[in-house]
């Protein structure tokens, strides 16, 4: 990654360049934050000293504020560590340090961006994926509880919304996955376990399955009909009958769901193309499944 580092011990910059450049990372020296604000270049990490005599180190924490600002501290005060902290700056390594111990907390702020990144990515997309699907408005104050469902998404929406509302990570443990029962069983943590196919469980396995998640945060979700009386039951039944991919669909249930999903998406002529039929009877399929084009 390229390296920013402003620090006025020149011998200390250099040996601290030369051992990351080993590394395979780029460095640039800079003695005063004035030469490098200059600069064009983009910075992953950023080296900080806050020794730096009648210097306003400020503007470099605003400046990269998408970097990783480590501050190098010859003491700990609220102006050398706390107020840089609060303005932006991720951490702090006191002189003398080992390069080790430097290159260390890089490593380490470099993965934690990597996972910021990662999860920023995810969380928009599952936005994105589930802005559509309708959810109950009351959500139940227990766990576990079983959904019964004809479309997986609304089942996937529902246990994101619940673990977003309790603050909880998901834990995703699909019952088809061979060892999934016994991890189920034997997991301990906090997090909430959304197990999925439910469905495709033998009947004992089923019942010992419902023994062994008794009292924990734990979301279920089948295609078929659910006659025991514990975990609670909620049906998440979808109005136009759109279906999970791994169904077979009968070829008017196909059609409408094409018509459903993509009519937003495609103008008339290619959707029609698309589907082998003429305009007049996509309007006509249109007409009579009642899944009017929004304008």
């Amino acid at each position: 990654m390229n390296i920013l580092i402003i620090e006025n011990e020149i011998y200390l910059a250099q040996s601290i360049a030369q051992k990351l450049g080993d590394l395979g990372h780029e460095c640039d020296i800079f003695a005063t934050v004035s030469d490098a604000l200059d600069q064009k270049t983009h910075y992953e990490a950023v080296l900080l000293s806050t020794n730096l005599s009648d210097q306003d180190i400020y503007p470099v924490i605003k400046r990269y504020a998408d970097s990783i600002v480590l501050l190098i501290v010859s003491y700990i005060s609220n102006d050398t560590v706390t107020e840089p902290l609060k303005a932006g700056a991720m951490d702090y390594i006191q002189k003398p340090f080992m390069i080790e111990e430097l290159v260390r907390k890089i490593d380490h702020y470099h993965s934690y961006k990597l996972l910021q990144n990662r999860c920023a990515f995810y969380d928009e997309y599952i936005y994105h994926q589930m802005k559509n699907i309708q959810l109950p408005k009351e959500m139940p104050e227990h766990l576990p509880v079983m959904i019964k469902t004809n479309y997986q998404k609304q089942a996937d929406a529902f246990a994101f919304a619940i673990a977003k509302k309790r603050g909880r990570p998901l834990v995703y443990m699909p019952m088809g996955k061979p060892g999934a029962l016994k991890k189920i069983a034997a997991l301990k943590t906090d997090a909430i376990i959304y197990a999925p196919e439910f469905q495709m469980l033998k009947k004992s396995e089923k019942l010992q399955f419902l023994e062994d998640i008794k009292g924990k945060n734990v979301i279920v979700s089948t295609t078929e009909s659910f006659s025991e009386e514990y975990p609670p039951v909620i049906e998440l039944l979808s109005d136009h009958k759109i279906f999970d991919r791994s169904e077979i669909l009968t070829i008017d249930d196909y059609v409408k769901f094409i018509i459903h999903n993509y009519q937003s998406k495609f103008p008339d002529t290619e959707l029609s193309k698309k589907l082998g039929i003429s305009r007049k009877s996509l309007w006509e399929k249109r007409k009579k499944y009642g899944l009017f084009k929004k304008k």
